[in-house]
């Protein structure tokens, strides 16, 4: 099954709004998505940039998201732990919680939101990295999808 989501701060394929990056502020999109499927037991979140020079860096590490969540709001706390239980790990700036987009000069970067609808609760501490998640994900995926927006200096 197949999870849409979409953000009220960027259009699929479009620029990210400059708010949303390391130029400024730094927030987190706004994001939402469809009802994930019944067995649902909570929902991950990952968002990377494949076009990094050195490789895929990942900006938001998101997890342990109660089943019945279907948005995040802008400007998630860069926080260990959630009001909603949920834990974050840690991004490729060493931080915990949501890293903006922060290119390089050059070609737009593409940033893909993928988002993952689980059978159950990761076994994970706040902190994790995005191998560990993907890790503790394997064989208990029931559905997922992504939204991707763009940013470039």
């Amino acid at each position: 099954m197949k999870l849409e989501i979409t953000s009220n701060s960027f259009s699929a394929q479009q620029n990210i709004p400059k708010q949303y990056t390391c130029d400024a502020e730094d927030r987190s999109p706004e994001l939402h998505w469809s009802k994930p499927p019944a067995g649902t037991k909570s929902v991950a979140l990952i968002a990377d940039d494949p076009d990094a020079p050195a490789g895929t860096w990942v900006h938001w590490v998101l997890f342990n998201l109660p089943a019945d969540t279907q948005n995040l709001p802008e400007g998630v706390p860069k926080s260990e732990s959630l009001e909603s239980g949920a834990l974050q790990g840690t991004n490729d700036f060493g931080k915990i919680g949501y890293g903006g987009p922060c290119p390089p000069p050059g070609k737009p970067h593409r940033y893909f939101f993928k988002l993952y609808a689980l059978d159950g609760k990761l076994n994970l501490k706040a902190g994790a990295k995005k191998a560990d998640v993907e890790r503790a994900m394997k064989g208990h995926v029931l559905a997922q999808g992504e939204t991707v927006g763009r940013y470039g200096r």
